[in-house]
C-alpha cells in the first residue's frame, strides 16, 4: 500500500520550487552564451513572419527554401549594413579625434544673420555660437578634450568588440534560420506554456508580445532605416566628408530616437561656414524634411504592427534603450504592451463584477 502524502505538504512544495529554480538557473547559465544572439533571432523572426510566409506561398509552400531566402536576406539587409557601420566607425576613428582636436584651433565667425530667423529655437542656437565665437582657444579645448577622451575611449573598445561582434551576428543568422524553419513548432510551444502559466490571458499576451516586437520592427527600425538613407543620400550630393561615416552615426541616432538633427545640423552650419551657401541652404531644406519624416512614418508603422498606444511603444523604445542596450528597443515595449493589456483587463474585470456580482467570462482568443 502506497503511503498517503497530505495535498498540503509545506516542506515538499518548498524543495519542489527550489529545485525547479535551481533547474532554470542552471539552465540559463548554460545557455547564458547563446541568450543574446537567440534573443535577437526570436525579435527578428517574430517581426519579419508574415513576409516569411508570403515567400512561401510564393515557392508552392516549401518552407526549407523559404527559410534559406530569408535567412539570406536577413544576411544582407540587417548584418552587412550593421556591419559596414561599425567597420566604418573604427576605422575613421583616428581621423573623427583629430578633426575633434582641430576644433579647438578653429575661429568662428559672428553667427549669419539667418540663424536668428529661426522660429522657436534661432535665439538659442545664435547665443551659443556667439559665446563659442568668443571663446579662445584654451577655452574650446578645456570643454571638448573631455568628450574627445571619452569618444577615443568608446573606438577601441568597439575596435576590440568588432571581432566578437562579429560572430555574436553569425550566430544569430544561424540561430534565425533554424526559426524559420520550425516557426511553428516554437511559436505553439510558447503559447501552450503561456496558456498552462496564466490560462486565455496568458497566451493572449504572448500574441501581444508578438505584435509589438513587430510594431516596434516597423515603426522604429524601418523609419531609422529611411531616416538615414535620406540623410546620407543628402550629404553625399552636398559634398561633406565622410557621409558613409555621418550616415552611420545618423543610423544610430535614429535608432535611440534622436533623430538625425544632432549630425545634419552642424553638416548645415560647416557649409555656410565653409563659404558654400547655395549646398548650405539645401541641405537645410532636405535636413527638415528628413527630420520630420518620423512624425508621419514611424506612427502609420506602428499602428499597422500592433493597436497600442504610440506613448506606451515610445516609452519602451526610449526605457528599454536606457536600461537595456539595443535589445531593449524590443524587450522595453514587450514587457509595457503585456504589463498595460493585463492590468487594463484586471481593471475591467473588477469593474464589471461589482457592476454584476457575477466574474466575468474568459476571453475568446483568436488567432494572430
Amino acid at each position: 500500500m502506497k503511503p498517503h502524502l497530505p495535498h498540503h505538504d509545506l516542506a515538499r512544495n518548498t524543495l519542489g520550487v527550489v529545485f525547479i529554480g535551481l533547474l532554470a538557473a542552471a539552465c540559463l547559465w548554460i545557455l547564458r552564451p547563446f541568450l543574446p544572439a537567440l534573443i535577437w533571432a526570436t525579435m527578428v523572426v517574430v517581426a519579419t513572419w508574415p513576409l516569411m510566409i508570403r515567400v512561401q506561398a510564393r515557392l508552392g509552400g516549401k518552407r526549407k527554401p523559404a527559410a534559406a531566402i530569408m535567412t539570406l536576406v536577413m544576411l544582407l539587409v540587417f548584418i552587412i549594413p550593421f556591419s559596414l557601420a561599425l567597420g566604418t566607425i573604427v576605422e575613421n576613428a583616428g581621423a573623427i579625434v583629430t578633426w575633434l582636436k582641430g576644433l579647438s584651433e578653429l575661429t568662428l565667425p559672428p553667427p549669419p544673420d539667418w540663424l536668428n530667423k529661426l522660429p522657436l529655437v534661432g535665439d538659442g542656437l545664435a547665443d551659443g555660437w556667439r559665446q563659442l565665437a568668443a571663446a579662445g582657444p584654451e577655452e574650446l579645448n578645456a570643454r571638448l578634450m573631455p568628450h574627445v577622451r571619452k569618444l577615443v575611449r568608446w573606438f577601441v573598445t568597439q575596435a576590440g568588440n568588432f571581432g566578437v561582434m562579429l560572430v555574436h551576428f553569425l550566430l544569430t543568422v544561424g540561430l534565425a534560420g533554424i526559426l524559420y524553419t520550425k516557426g511553428e513548432t516554437a511559436a505553439e510551444g510558447i503559447r501552450r506554456f503561456a496558456l498552462r502559466l496564466a490560462g486565455p490571458r496568458g497566451e493572449s499576451s504572448s500574441v501581444l508580445a508578438a505584435q509589438a516586437i513587430r510594431a516596434v520592427a516597423l515603426g522604429v527600425i524601418v523609419t531609422a532605416i529611411v531616416q538615414s538613407a535620406l540623410a546620407g543620400i543628402g550629404l553625399a550630393v552636398a559634398g561633406l566628408p565622410y557621409a558613409s561615416l555621418l550616415t552611420a552615426v545618423i543610423f544610430m541616432l535614429a535608432i535611440a530616437q534622436l533623430g538625425p538633427a544632432p549630425v545634419l545640423i552642424p553638416a548645415v552650419i560647416w557649409l555656410y561656414w565653409k563659404g558654400d551657401p547655395v549646398w548650405g541652404t539645401v541641405l537645410l531644406v532636405w535636413s527638415l524634411l528628413v527630420g520630420s519624416l518620423d512624425n508621419f512614418l514611424r506612427p502609420m508603422l506602428i499602428k499597422r504592427g500592433a493597436n497600442l498606444p504610440l506613448l506606451l511603444i515610445f516609452a519602451g523604445v526610449i526605457g528599454g534603450l536606457i536600461a537595456f542596450g539595443i535589445i531593449g528597443l524590443f524587450i522595453g515595449p514587450v514587457v509595457l504592451a503585456v504589463t498595460y493589456t493585463l492590468l487594463a483587463a484586471w481593471v475591467r474585470d473588477g469593474d464589471l463584477e461589482d457592476s454584476t456580482g457575477l466574474s466575468p467570462p474568459l476571453p475568446q482568443e483568436s488567432e494572430p
